[in-house]
């Protein structure tokens, strides 16, 4: 696997299919996901060297066309985003303040993961994939007040403002708020 990886989210699971053929069929790149997710929308991950994965992903752009929902292409993934996208995050009781970013999109969450954690000094605690949500994605950081709020606002640039859903600083957080994302995947 390489140090690039791309997301392409379609509106449309039959379109999904047909998008995810002429990618494979364009470059040889790994396969991380090809599956539907709610709102029956449907959702490709591939990884491999940076320009194989950008050719992929401009098959499956195109074979999306007006169904493509959004994409990205990070030519450099920070290795916890890859590994989240991968395997799911490690899910860990965070310590410090905690930064909070939702999207509408996963590429957009992952997008903003990504740049988060390269712009500052934090932990990836989550990073959610539209699993149960609707088909959105939200990231939960942690870290010094500063670096985290250095890296929500990198997060939001990158993930774009107009897939925000919503975005949270706890500067302080009583103690009740750290041990959710540890719960959460402790219950997976």
């Amino acid at each position: 696997m390489g140090p690039a990886l791309a997301v392409l989210e379609i509106r449309s699971i039959a379109r999904g299919y047909f998008a995810l053929d002429a990618l494979a069929k364009r470059a040889c790149v790994q396969v991380l996901h090809a599956e539907p997710i709610s709102p029956g929308k449907f959702w490709i991950a591939v990884a491999g060297g940076e320009a194989e994965v950008e050719e992929a992903l401009e098959a499956g752009v195109s074979a999306a066309a007006d169904a493509r929902l959004d994409h990205t292409l990070l030519p450099y993934v920070h290795e916890e985003v890859r590994r989240a996208v991968v395997e799911g995050p490690r899910r860990s009781t965070p310590d410090g303040s905690i930064g909070v970013l939702e999207f509408h999109t996963l590429s957009s969450a992952i997008r903003a993961a990504d740049a988060a954690l390269k712009c500052a000094d934090v932990t990836l605690v989550d990073l959610h994939l539209a699993r149960g949500i609707g088909g959105k994605g939200y990231l939960v950081l942690c870290g010094a007040l500063p670096d985290v709020e250095a890296a929500l606002e990198a997060g939001l640039t990158s993930g774009g403002e107009e897939h925000l859903v919503g975005r949270e600083l706890l500067a302080n957080p009583d103690e009740c708020v750290p041990s959710v994302p540890a719960r959460r995947g402790a219950a997976r």
